[in-house]
């Protein structure tokens, strides 16, 4: 991973995209909750094309503002790009910024680390194992 490497996702709102639905809110617009999901999207797929099978990422941080509406119908896309990577290479960070047809809807900042997908599932069920 690289400084300044960036993905783009992009969804069209539908109804199980709006605050509605997510129950954030009340009325049938792109919900908060589901700009997360999108910009965390971008960081992972930024990501994941550069990892052996068996490696993956997870969200880690996220710090985000949600600017302006977007009405059903309308795309939305979300942009990662990398700010910084740790020494050991483990710490993703990014710069988001997300827009719709008709211009900025909101950015922040997201970092993932980098996991072992078969040792992080293992921690996780050890957990739930031990209720």
């Amino acid at each position: 991973m690289e400084i300044g490497e960036f993905y783009e996702v992009s969804w069209r709102v539908t109804p199980e995209l709006t605050a509605a639905a997510a129950g954030s809110g009340g009325l049938q617009v792109f919900g908060t909750p589901f700009l997360l999901a999108l910009a965390e999207n971008a960081g992972y797929e930024c990501i994941q094309r550069h990892l052996p099978e068996g490696k993956g990422s997870v969200g880690t941080a996220a710090s985000l503002s949600h600017t302006a509406p977007t009405p059903l119908g309308m795309l939305v896309t979300a942009r990662a790009e990398v700010t910084g990577v740790s020494p050991n290479g483990k710490l993703i960070d990014f710069k988001i910024t997300a827009w719709d047809e008709c211009g900025p809807i909101g950015e922040g900042t997201h970092q993932r680390a980098i996991i072992d997908c078969a040792r992080f599932l293992e921690k996780c069920n050890q957990k739930g194992a031990g209720k």
